[in-house]
């Protein structure tokens, strides 16, 4: 019971959060909930949910609270129990697992198929279950090794004059990749696996001319590839591989030119053992604000599209009409000349 409640009854409060009509009693092992029928019923779900949970050995957190209230709201979806219930990797205490349905259907793809394209806002976590899935196909000898990649591009900044080696110069783009392996992995096995070639974190730059087979491989913020890049980089894919691409198509920090994994969700949409899951706001796992962030940004850009559309067809529109006034119109009866009589 403890563990349901929380420190400070902090999840206690996220159940009553999630049904503000209902009120919640806890008397020793005992729970008790008071209000109208159907969201007592509704408040009776999530706790049974939160329960099986943690008597699976969850640790529960006010994210789970709110991702589980949100996945039982969705009738026909599947139960929290058994989104959260699959542990995919235990590191340092702490385990990861899917924490939403759409992070469950794109863990469950990247079993099922060879390449798989996790598309979706930030904090959606698609990049991290990516690496967790890398590490435990790693662990099980699935492949042989590890290959994390990135398109080196600057998101506003001017990086190419720091001090240093190319390596230096390189390292700021991938340092993401090697804080998540350090959380998934012993921080002292990680370079003796990543001397052995067992491990490899480089930019997209470095996949050129390679045929890669046995390998786990990732692309991170793959909506700064061009498509030649996105191109050369699947063309890599050797026997005994499995790719994940993962980007937000939002996010795009390209100088000019179309993002590959914009390009890709059209080209390759529909072929066997290919699949694309898109995450969205729901199943963000950061801070509540991010989702609620990711949401008004989306919102604002749909507002400039559509105002952008009425501009366009106001301008085609005037232009219709500036050419129709510039045409020469016919001659009318009284600019004809009058014909000659005949001799």
């Amino acid at each position: 019971m403890v563990q349901l409640l929380g420190p400070q009854d902090r999840l206690l409060r996220m159940v009553e959060s999630a049904h503000p009509d209902v009120d919640v009693h806890v008397r020793g092992n005992e729970i008790t909930l008071r209000g109208p029928g159907e969201q007592v019923r509704a408040a009776r779900a999530l706790v049974d949910e939160l329960l099986q949970m943690t008597k699976a050995g969850h640790a529960l957190g006010p994210s789970d609270v709110q991702a589980s209230a949100r996945m039982l709201r969705d009738e026909g979806g599947p139960r929290p129990s058994e989104v959260m219930g699959e542990a995919i990797l235990s590191s340092k205490g702490k385990v990861i697992r899917p924490k939403t349905a759409g992070q469950k259907e794109y863990v469950d793809a990247i079993d099922e198929n060879t390449i798989v394209f996790g598309i979706g806002p930030a904090g959606t976590g698609k990049t991290y279950l990516a690496m967790a899935k890398a590490v435990q196909a790693l662990q099980r000898r699935e492949v042989d090794r590890i290959i994390l990649t990135r398109p080196a591009v600057e998101a506003g900044e001017r990086l190419g004059f720091l001090p240093g080696t190319l390596t230096d110069k390189i390292d700021p783009y991938l340092r993401p990749l090697y804080d998540a392996l350090n959380e998934m992995m012993d921080p002292e096995i990680v370079p003796k696996l990543m001397a052995t070639g067992t491990i490899e974190v480089a930019p997209l730059a470095y996949m050129r001319g390679r045929t890669l087979n046995n390998s786990f491989v990732v692309l991170d913020e793959a909506q700064n590839t061009t498509p030649e890049q996105m191109k050369m980089f699947l063309t890599r894919l050797g026997f005994g591989t499995r790719m994940v691409v993962t980007g937000d198509i939002t996010q795009v920090d390209l100088p000019q030119g179309a993002s590959g994994l914009r390009l890709v969700t059209r080209v390759l949409d529909g072929i066997d053992d290919i699949h694309f899951s898109r995450l969205t706001s729901d199943d963000v796992v950061r801070h509540s604000l991010v989702g609620r962030i990711v949401d008004a940004y989306s919102e604002y850009d749909e507002k400039r599209m559509a105002a952008r559309h009425e501009r366009d067809e106001a301008a085609e529109f005037a232009n219709r009409a500036e050419r129709r006034a510039a045409a020469p119109r016919p001659n009318g009866p009284r600019d004809r000349m009058p014909k000659r009589g005949r001799s």
